[in-house]
């Protein structure tokens, strides 16, 4: 029997990987010295952490758009954008793998109105096309480290990797079209876990599944998009390393940054990617001169812009949530009085005077 994400087996095995990444990003920072990292990192500044959260917040937008695209019955694009937001605040700062940041965000636009099935069938299919920009987008990183370090074995690998996943994500949108029976299995089991019976029937999120891919140009359009935002948010990186006095080119950044989200998803299963993304930024970094120092105060830049979005996002949907169990406990005790024939004071009061 395959464990579930709830027993108590996987939760205990989710913290012990989050406390070990923890240790490990601890140890890097102060093996290489927490005063020269912590020197790299403040020479950001308050204005320009700033706005590398506003560029951020951009991208986020972006991604969201692409979200929205997809929706056969959209909603705003705030709904999406919200989502987006949603979803990535989950997977960066709760210590949950990608797959819970994903379900919480579905969750967000289903309370801001879009229905169940759309919110599962969009989410699966712009999670899909995220996933093939991202290999677009660790294409170019791997030319781009041909060009510049030709000699250097992480070309191999990295197209090894690249091949690999370019078969798995094709062989993912082939049961999404045409594995009638497997998605309905898959989707069961997912609607169980994201709606808890709430949203519409597994047939209902296998048919939006169909009405997104049959508008070919919408899903060429989101992956265009997708593939862009990537390449984009190489120039965040790339401002943060220049705030901090690293002479990197943008070419170089780009490389790294491909690299290193690759080597992310490897690792979907660590909460966060804490210590894989700091382990990644050294050895990623030292291929194109960057010294483990800056290397690790980007990482940890990266983390406090994180935070700084996260949180605040996290506390709006809870309450979002909180409002709607609230309504719900109201609604329920209004048709349990009903039900029971229960006249409260002030309507005894009022009948006797009429």
């Amino acid at each position: 029997m395959v464990a579930r994400s709830g027993d108590p087996a996987v939760k205990r095995l989710t913290l012990a990987v989050a406390i070990a990444g923890i240790l490990l990003g601890t140890v890097l920072v102060g093996y290489f010295g927490f005063r020269e990292v912590g020197h790299a990192l403040f020479a950001v500044g308050l204005a320009g952490f700033v706005a590398i959260v506003a560029y951020h917040l951009a991208g986020m937008a972006l991604l969201g758009f692409c979200w929205y695209l997809l929706a056969p019955r959209p909603a705003s694009p705030s709904v999406f954008i919200w989502g987006r937001l949603i979803r990535d605040s989950g997977s960066e700062v709760l210590p949950l793998s990608q797959l819970g940041g994903f379900v919480m965000g579905a969750r967000a636009t289903m309370l801001l109105g879009v229905s169940g099935a759309v919110a599962v069938a969009s989410t699966i299919v712009d999670v899909t096309l995220e996933v093939l920009g991202q290999l677009g987008y660790t294409a170019i990183g791997l030319a781009i480290l041909a060009q510049l370090r030709p000699d250097t074995p992480l070309i191999g690998w990295t197209a090894i990797g690249l091949t690999v996943g370019l078969a798995a994500v094709m062989g993912f949108i082939a049961v999404q079209r045409r594995g009638s029976r497997l998605v309905e299995r898959v989707l069961w089991r997912v609607a169980r876990r994201w709606s808890q019976g709430a949203i519409a029937t597994v047939r209902s999120i296998h048919d939006e599944l169909a009405a997104i891919y049959r508008r070919r140009g919408t899903i060429g359009l989101a992956g265009l998009l997708h593939l862009a935002a990537w390449v984009a948010s190489s120039l965040e990186a790339w401002i943060a390393l220049r705030l901090m006095g690293a002479d990197l080119g943008i070419g170089a950044v780009i490389a790294v940054e491909s690299l290193l989200y690759a080597i992310r998803s490897v690792a979907f299963a660590v909460p966060n990617a804490v210590g894989v993304q700091e382990g990644a930024y050294i050895v990623l970094g030292a291929a194109f001169g960057l010294t483990p120092e800056i290397a690790l105060a980007l990482s940890l830049l990266k983390r406090a812009r994180d935070l700084v979005i996260g949180l605040p996002a996290l506390l709006a949907w809870q309450a979002l949530e909180g409002r709607r169990l609230l309504n719900a406990s109201i609604l329920i005790d209004s048709a349990s009085t009903a039900e029971n024939g229960f006249i409260s004071p002030r309507e005894r009061t009022s009948s006797r005077a009429l």
